[in-house]
Parts: structure tokens; C-alpha cells; sequence
């Protein structure tokens, strides 16, 4: 066997930007999450496959969770939640969500590498995730060896992932509680 170069290239440049993710900011999603009535979760492109899997996850916790853009999504009011996941904090569509969530009284949260873009500047949490992306006139907040906002939306995974380790910490979930919710009609 041959260890493949690329991948521990790869591997190594998430661990090195791992350790910039402020775990305060996460503290204050976390927070935010339990204080939720009901939680919003939106990301377009491949940032939102990154965000729907987290959807996912809050779902199995038991949250009352809802992936923007789904038929049976309801509406946001105040007291509930939206995180929303955009690398540039500046999606059209997204900044649109973020300035009518924020209005109508539901708090809003973010994963950006920019926090002081607009969605940024909305939120109560902005978890700052060092990355490049093509969408920005921003200068990139790091110098990626892979392509586009592939360090971005592999750092926002971990970072939900952590979320979802948080929370169950927090409130002392097991696994096999979670998997009670898990999909049966696969």
C-alpha cells in the first residue's frame, strides 16, 4: 500500500485551520440552539449540503428542526432560530432570509468566513471559519491547496459536527437516543 499524498495534504490543512475556529462563537450557537423554539437551517450550493446534514443531526437531538426551502418548512417567528451557512456572508438570497428573520424577531446565526459581511453583521453568532471562496471581493482568509470553498464547506462540517457533539454533552443525549429518530423509511 501507497499512502496517498493529496489526502494527507488534505487531512493536514484542515487540522492546521481547526485550531483558528473560535469555540466561543460555537458556545454562543449552542446556546442559541437550546434557547430556539424552532431552528431554521439554510446554505446554498455545496455549503448547504453542509448545512442540511446538520439539519439532519438536530433532528435526531430532537430539536425541532426545518431545512429552508422544503415543502413542509414553516414559517420563522420570533423566538426561533436561523443558521444560516454562506461563506462570503453576502448571498443574495440569504442576506434576504437573514434581514426578514431578523426583522420578524427570530435571532439569526451564522458559519462564514466572513463575519463582518452582511449576514455577519445580523447575527448573534458567527462562528468564523478560515477559508477561501470565489463568490468574495474579500481578500481570503487563507491560502487554500485545494481548490474553490472546498476548505470552507470541510471545516463547516466539522464545526456542525462539533455543534452536535456540544449539544449532546449539554444535554446528555446518548447516540442510541439519536438513532431512535433516524429515518425507517430508507
Amino acid at each position: 500500500m501507497r499512502e496517498s499524498k493529496v489526502l494527507i495534504e488534505i487531512v493536514e490543512e484542515i487540522a492546521r485551520y481547526t485550531r483558528q475556529i473560535d469555540e466561543l462563537e460555537m458556545l454562543k450557537m449552542v446556546e442559541l440552539i437550546q434557547n430556539a423554539s424552532k431552528i431554521f437551517v439554510v446554505g446554498a450550493g455545496r455549503s448547504g449540503f453542509c448545512a442540511r446534514a446538520f439539519s439532519n443531526r438536530l433532528m435526531h437531538l430532537g430539536k425541532q428542526t426545518f431545512f429552508v426551502g422544503e415543502p413542509t418548512t414553516p414559517s420563522i417567528g420570533e423566538g426561533d432560530l436561523l443558521i444560516i451557512g454562506s461563506g462570503s456572508g453576502e448571498t443574495e438570497s440569504l442576506k434576504v432570509m437573514a434581514e426578514k428573520a431578523a426583522r420578524i424577531g427570530a435571532d439569526v446565526a451564522t458559519v462564514t468566513i466572513f463575519p463582518e459581511a452582511t449576514i455577519g453583521k445580523l447575527a448573534k453568532a458567527a462562528i468564523c471559519i478560515p477559508g477561501g471562496t470565489p463568490k468574495s471581493e474579500r481578500k481570503d482568509s487563507v491560502k487554500s491547496v485545494q481548490p474553490m470553498g472546498n476548505l470552507f464547506e470541510q471545516l463547516s462540517w466539522i464545526v456542525y459536527d462539533g455543534l452536535i457533539k456540544m449539544l449532546m454533552k449539554e444535554d446528555n443525549i446518548l447516540e442510541d437516543e439519536m438513532f431512535k429518530r433516524h429515518a425507517n423509511l430508507e
